[in-house]
């Protein structure tokens, strides 16, 4: 492994609760076992079928409830500062960077971050793997040598059919719907990229 790169709604900020309503407020009839089921780990932009109204007012309403930083926990925090203190960090994201750089600044993370992939920097996003190659090429590293955390079957599919080494992070859908990738864990914490970066 040469890098580390996180997917970021879900993975490293735990929002994904916090999105579901946001989704259930913009479209009605919506329920939650509908959005994972349906979109969790997918772009506005197919979630809304390019309505740039409704995509904006929900990224309008994400940064009004989570830009303190409070959606990304201590252990992944310093699961973070761990990793960037001996590798390259990345981050890859459906989200739009107008939502992540709030978030990961109050979290006191931003700086730690050698790329961030947006769905500003894409044409195709997630399960394509257009994200995560990009973010291969910006580090200047051949994809099979990132090690990635996704949170979504979405994600994992993207991450894996760049040729990366993928970590699922169970606690949005589950050790089921994210059996495809390479491993599994509950959470992000020092122990596991400990464990990542020594093997």
């Amino acid at each position: 492994m040469q890098a580390v790169v996180f997917d970021f709604n879900g993975t490293l900020s735990d929002d994904e609760p916090v999105l579901a309503r946001v989704y259930q407020e913009l479209l009605p009839g919506l329920t939650v076992d509908e959005y994972y089921a349906r979109y969790a780990g997918h772009t506005d932009e197919y979630i809304f079928d390019g309505d740039e109204r409704l995509i904006a007012e929900r990224v309008r309403r994400y940064v009004e409830l989570c830009s303190d930083g409070s959606t990304v926990d201590a252990g992944t925090r310093e699961a973070v500062r761990y990793a960037a203190g001996r590798i390259p960090v990345g981050l890859v994201s459906a989200a739009l960077r107008e939502e992540i750089d709030p978030v990961l600044g109050a979290a006191g993370l931003l700086d730690l971050f050698r790329i961030v992939v947006s769905q500003d920097d894409v044409t195709r996003g997630k399960p394509d793997p257009q994200p995560y190659l990009l973010a291969a090429e910006r580090l200047e590293l051949d994809p099979r040598e990132l090690v990635v955390f996704e949170d979504t079957d979405v994600g994992v599919t993207s991450a894996q059919a760049a040729g990366a080494y993928v970590v699922g992070v169970t606690r949005t859908l589950g050790a089921e719907r994210m059996r495809a990738a390479d491993e599994l864990v509950e959470r992000i914490d020092v122990g596991v990229m400990e464990r990542l970066l020594c093997s």
